[in-house]
Protein backbone atom coordinates (compact mmCIF):
# COMPACT_ATOMS: atom_id res chain seq x y z
CA UNK A 1 0.00 0.00 0.00
CA UNK A 2 1.50 3.26 -1.10
CA UNK A 3 1.58 6.22 1.19
CA UNK A 4 -0.04 9.37 -0.71
CA UNK A 5 0.35 12.67 0.64
CA UNK A 6 -3.32 13.50 1.88
CA UNK A 7 -3.07 16.77 0.28
CA UNK A 8 -3.60 15.72 -2.84
CA UNK A 9 -6.70 13.65 -1.67
CA UNK A 10 -8.38 16.15 0.52
CA UNK A 11 -7.90 19.27 -1.24
CA UNK A 12 -7.82 19.90 -4.59
CA UNK A 13 -4.81 18.13 -6.92
CA UNK A 14 -5.02 22.01 -8.81
CA UNK A 15 -3.53 23.82 -5.85
CA UNK A 16 -2.02 21.50 -2.85
CA UNK A 17 -0.85 23.72 -0.32
CA UNK A 18 0.53 23.21 3.35
CA UNK A 19 -1.92 21.53 5.58
CA UNK A 20 -3.67 23.97 7.67
CA UNK A 21 -6.23 23.26 10.65
CA UNK A 22 -9.83 24.56 10.34
CA UNK A 23 -10.27 27.67 12.08
CA UNK A 24 -13.39 27.57 15.08
CA UNK A 25 -15.18 29.65 13.01
CA UNK A 26 -15.06 27.22 9.96
CA UNK A 27 -15.28 24.16 12.23
CA UNK A 28 -18.76 25.81 13.71
CA UNK A 29 -19.95 26.44 10.34
CA UNK A 30 -18.83 22.97 9.03
CA UNK A 31 -21.44 21.11 11.47
CA UNK A 32 -24.30 19.24 10.35
CA UNK A 33 -27.40 20.23 12.12
CA UNK A 34 -30.06 17.59 12.56
CA UNK A 35 -33.53 19.05 13.80
CA UNK A 36 -36.54 16.98 15.19
CA UNK A 37 -36.42 14.42 12.56
CA UNK A 38 -38.96 12.24 12.47
CA UNK A 39 -38.76 8.96 9.60
CA UNK A 40 -41.24 6.75 9.06
CA UNK A 41 -41.61 2.84 6.88
CA UNK A 42 -45.56 3.36 5.96
CA UNK A 43 -46.76 2.70 9.41
CA UNK A 44 -43.51 2.24 11.22
CA UNK A 45 -42.08 5.01 13.06
CA UNK A 46 -38.08 4.60 12.31
CA UNK A 47 -36.66 7.51 13.70
CA UNK A 48 -38.51 10.03 16.18
CA UNK A 49 -37.83 13.37 16.79
CA UNK A 50 -33.92 13.23 16.63
CA UNK A 51 -32.01 16.34 17.58
CA UNK A 52 -28.34 16.37 17.07
CA UNK A 53 -25.11 18.16 15.78
CA UNK A 54 -22.11 16.13 13.45
CA UNK A 55 -18.67 17.80 14.11
CA UNK A 56 -16.12 18.10 11.17
CA UNK A 57 -13.08 17.08 12.08
CA UNK A 58 -13.62 13.96 14.29
CA UNK A 59 -15.08 10.94 13.54
CA UNK A 60 -18.27 9.91 14.19
CA UNK A 61 -19.84 6.46 14.72
CA UNK A 62 -23.77 5.88 14.30
CA UNK A 63 -24.72 2.71 17.19
CA UNK A 64 -27.81 1.26 18.02
CA UNK A 65 -29.37 -1.99 18.44
CA UNK A 66 -31.22 -4.05 15.12
CA UNK A 67 -33.56 -2.06 13.99
CA UNK A 68 -32.56 1.24 15.45
CA UNK A 69 -32.55 3.75 12.74
CA UNK A 70 -28.56 3.94 12.57
CA UNK A 71 -28.79 3.65 8.86
CA UNK A 72 -32.42 5.07 8.25
CA UNK A 73 -30.36 8.58 10.08
CA UNK A 74 -27.69 8.11 7.37
CA UNK A 75 -30.53 7.60 4.46
CA UNK A 76 -32.10 10.81 5.61
CA UNK A 77 -28.94 13.29 5.75
CA UNK A 78 -28.67 11.40 2.37
CA UNK A 79 -32.18 12.08 0.82
CA UNK A 80 -32.23 8.52 0.20
CA UNK A 81 -35.63 8.66 1.72
CA UNK A 82 -38.09 10.79 2.92
CA UNK A 83 -38.64 12.97 5.41
CA UNK A 84 -41.78 13.13 7.73
CA UNK A 85 -40.59 15.64 10.19
CA UNK A 86 -37.51 17.69 10.60
CA UNK A 87 -34.57 19.38 9.25
CA UNK A 88 -30.96 18.82 8.41
CA UNK A 89 -28.82 21.48 7.53
CA UNK A 90 -24.80 21.82 6.67
CA UNK A 91 -23.53 25.44 6.64
CA UNK A 92 -26.85 26.74 7.60
CA UNK A 93 -28.33 25.33 4.04
CA UNK A 94 -30.50 22.34 3.55
CA UNK A 95 -27.89 19.10 3.07
CA UNK A 96 -29.99 17.82 0.26
CA UNK A 97 -29.16 20.46 -1.57
CA UNK A 98 -25.30 19.80 -0.93
CA UNK A 99 -25.48 16.24 -2.26
CA UNK A 100 -22.11 17.04 -4.66
CA UNK A 101 -20.19 17.53 -0.78
CA UNK A 102 -21.10 13.69 0.16
CA UNK A 103 -19.13 11.06 -0.64
CA UNK A 104 -21.52 7.53 0.37
CA UNK A 105 -20.58 4.25 0.73
CA UNK A 106 -23.08 1.92 1.23
CA UNK A 107 -23.86 -1.88 2.84
CA UNK A 108 -22.27 -4.26 0.62
CA UNK A 109 -25.29 -6.25 0.65
CA UNK A 110 -26.89 -2.87 -1.60
CA UNK A 111 -24.27 -3.43 -4.22
CA UNK A 112 -24.95 -5.71 -7.34
CA UNK A 113 -21.68 -7.39 -7.83
CA UNK A 114 -22.54 -9.19 -10.89
CA UNK A 115 -22.49 -5.87 -12.67
CA UNK A 116 -19.81 -5.73 -15.29
CA UNK A 117 -17.76 -3.27 -14.09
CA UNK A 118 -13.88 -3.35 -12.93
CA UNK A 119 -12.04 -1.25 -9.85
CA UNK A 120 -11.01 1.17 -12.03
CA UNK A 121 -14.37 1.56 -13.46
CA UNK A 122 -15.95 1.54 -9.95
CA UNK A 123 -13.44 4.20 -8.63
CA UNK A 124 -13.70 6.18 -11.86
CA UNK A 125 -17.54 6.68 -10.85
CA UNK A 126 -16.30 8.91 -8.20
CA UNK A 127 -15.01 11.47 -10.70
CA UNK A 128 -18.47 11.85 -12.68
CA UNK A 129 -19.33 14.68 -11.10
CA UNK A 130 -16.43 16.55 -11.19
CA UNK A 131 -15.87 15.60 -14.84
CA UNK A 132 -19.67 15.38 -15.96
CA UNK A 133 -21.58 12.00 -17.79
CA UNK A 134 -20.97 11.33 -21.23
CA UNK A 135 -17.69 13.37 -20.70
CA UNK A 136 -14.28 11.97 -21.02
CA UNK A 137 -12.38 12.09 -17.97
CA UNK A 138 -9.36 14.57 -17.47
CA UNK A 139 -5.43 13.51 -16.56
CA UNK A 140 -6.56 15.29 -13.18
CA UNK A 141 -9.24 12.54 -12.42
CA UNK A 142 -7.16 9.46 -13.36
CA UNK A 143 -4.30 10.88 -11.40
CA UNK A 144 -7.21 11.77 -8.39
CA UNK A 145 -8.38 8.27 -9.05
CA UNK A 146 -5.09 6.46 -9.07
CA UNK A 147 -3.68 8.11 -5.90
CA UNK A 148 -7.33 7.04 -4.05
CA UNK A 149 -6.57 3.49 -5.55
CA UNK A 150 -3.11 3.50 -4.11
CA UNK A 151 -4.41 4.82 -0.52
CA UNK A 152 -6.20 1.82 -0.10
CA UNK A 153 -3.73 -0.63 -1.51
CA UNK A 154 -5.97 -1.34 -4.56
CA UNK A 155 -3.68 -0.75 -7.57
CA UNK A 156 -2.38 -4.01 -8.97
CA UNK A 157 -6.37 -5.00 -8.79
CA UNK A 158 -7.34 -1.99 -11.22
CA UNK A 159 -8.35 -4.07 -14.34
CA UNK A 160 -10.23 -6.89 -12.05
CA UNK A 161 -14.00 -7.69 -12.75
CA UNK A 162 -15.56 -6.12 -8.61
CA UNK A 163 -17.14 -9.66 -8.27
CA UNK A 164 -14.28 -11.51 -8.44
CA UNK A 165 -12.73 -9.54 -5.17
CA UNK A 166 -12.92 -10.46 -0.91
CA UNK A 167 -15.59 -8.68 1.06
CA UNK A 168 -12.36 -6.95 2.14
CA UNK A 169 -11.27 -5.77 -1.07
CA UNK A 170 -14.85 -4.57 -2.28
CA UNK A 171 -15.24 -2.59 0.77
CA UNK A 172 -11.60 -0.77 -0.13
CA UNK A 173 -12.57 -0.21 -4.03
CA UNK A 174 -15.74 1.62 -2.64
CA UNK A 175 -13.61 3.78 0.10
CA UNK A 176 -11.29 4.59 -2.75
CA UNK A 177 -14.41 5.37 -4.96
CA UNK A 178 -15.22 7.86 -2.14
CA UNK A 179 -11.89 9.58 -1.63
CA UNK A 180 -11.96 9.87 -5.74
CA UNK A 181 -15.19 12.32 -5.21
CA UNK A 182 -12.73 14.96 -2.86
CA UNK A 183 -15.81 15.51 -0.60
CA UNK A 184 -16.55 17.42 2.16
CA UNK A 185 -18.51 14.87 4.27
CA UNK A 186 -17.81 11.14 4.11
CA UNK A 187 -20.99 8.71 5.06
CA UNK A 188 -20.10 4.78 5.32
CA UNK A 189 -22.73 2.64 6.12
CA UNK A 190 -21.46 -0.87 8.00
CA UNK A 191 -18.30 -0.57 6.23
CA UNK A 192 -16.83 -3.36 8.50
CA UNK A 193 -19.54 -6.04 7.92
CA UNK A 194 -17.20 -8.88 6.54
CA UNK A 195 -13.94 -7.77 5.88
CA UNK A 196 -10.53 -8.92 7.32
CA UNK A 197 -8.80 -7.16 10.30
CA UNK A 198 -5.96 -5.66 7.57
CA UNK A 199 -8.53 -3.72 5.56
CA UNK A 200 -10.50 -2.64 8.96
CA UNK A 201 -6.80 -0.88 10.07
CA UNK A 202 -6.59 0.09 6.26
CA UNK A 203 -10.36 1.85 6.33
CA UNK A 204 -10.16 3.47 10.14
CA UNK A 205 -6.34 5.05 9.33
CA UNK A 206 -7.83 6.92 6.07
CA UNK A 207 -11.33 7.73 8.24
CA UNK A 208 -9.08 9.28 11.00
CA UNK A 209 -6.61 10.89 8.35
CA UNK A 210 -9.94 12.33 6.70
CA UNK A 211 -11.07 13.70 10.27
CA UNK A 212 -7.78 15.26 10.72
CA UNK A 213 -7.79 16.84 7.66
CA UNK A 214 -11.30 18.78 8.85
CA UNK A 215 -13.55 16.43 7.13
CA UNK A 216 -16.99 15.29 8.64
CA UNK A 217 -16.77 11.35 8.66
CA UNK A 218 -19.59 9.66 9.94
CA UNK A 219 -19.91 5.52 9.70
CA UNK A 220 -22.61 3.53 10.96
CA UNK A 221 -21.37 0.55 12.91
CA UNK A 222 -22.96 -2.30 14.22
CA UNK A 223 -19.71 -3.42 16.71
CA UNK A 224 -19.75 -3.19 20.10
CA UNK A 225 -15.90 -4.61 20.37
CA UNK A 226 -12.88 -2.94 19.82
CA UNK A 227 -13.74 -1.37 16.59
CA UNK A 228 -15.74 0.91 18.55
CA UNK A 229 -12.76 3.05 20.14
CA UNK A 230 -11.68 4.53 17.13
CA UNK A 231 -14.80 6.61 17.16
CA UNK A 232 -13.62 9.92 18.86
CA UNK A 233 -17.89 10.99 18.99
CA UNK A 234 -21.13 8.21 18.69
CA UNK A 235 -24.51 8.70 17.97
CA UNK A 236 -26.84 6.79 20.17
CA UNK A 237 -30.01 5.60 18.90
CA UNK A 238 -32.81 3.07 19.35
CA UNK A 239 -35.63 4.73 17.34
CA UNK A 240 -34.74 7.59 19.35
CA UNK A 241 -31.67 9.61 20.34
CA UNK A 242 -30.50 8.03 23.45
CA UNK A 243 -27.03 10.26 23.86
CA UNK A 244 -24.49 12.05 21.46
CA UNK A 245 -20.99 13.29 21.61
CA UNK A 246 -17.56 12.21 23.73
CA UNK A 247 -17.82 8.51 23.24
CA UNK A 248 -16.75 8.40 26.91
CA UNK A 249 -19.83 10.07 27.84
CA UNK A 250 -22.15 8.38 25.41
CA UNK A 251 -20.76 5.29 26.94
CA UNK A 252 -22.32 5.06 29.74
CA UNK A 253 -24.08 2.07 31.63
CA UNK A 254 -27.51 4.11 31.98
CA UNK A 255 -27.36 5.11 27.84
CA UNK A 256 -26.53 1.49 27.11
CA UNK A 257 -29.03 0.01 29.38
CA UNK A 258 -32.02 2.23 27.59
CA UNK A 259 -30.76 1.41 24.13
CA UNK A 260 -29.73 -1.76 24.59
CA UNK A 261 -31.61 -3.32 27.56
CA UNK A 262 -30.84 -6.92 28.62
CA UNK A 263 -28.95 -7.31 25.36
CA UNK A 264 -26.06 -6.08 25.72
CA UNK A 265 -22.59 -7.04 28.84
CA UNK A 266 -21.55 -3.50 29.07
CA UNK A 267 -17.62 -3.23 29.90
CA UNK A 268 -16.50 0.41 31.03
CA UNK A 269 -13.11 -0.69 29.73
CA UNK A 270 -14.77 0.42 26.12
CA UNK A 271 -15.37 3.79 27.00
CA UNK A 272 -11.50 4.44 28.11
Amino acid sequence: MTAINPQILFQSIHSVQPSLKLSAQTMTAARIMVRDLTVNYRTVQALQNVSLVIQPGRLTGIIGPNGAGKSTLLKAMLGLVPIAQGTIAYRDRPLSDQLDLVAYVPQRSQIDWTYPATVWDVVMMGRVRRSGWFRRFSTVSRKVAMFALERVGMEIYRDRPIGQLSGGQQQRVFLARALAEEAEIFCLDEPLTGIDQKTEAVIFEILHELAEAGKTVIVVNHDLGEAITHFEDLVLLNRELIAYGDRQNVLRPENMHKAYGGMVNFFSSIAA
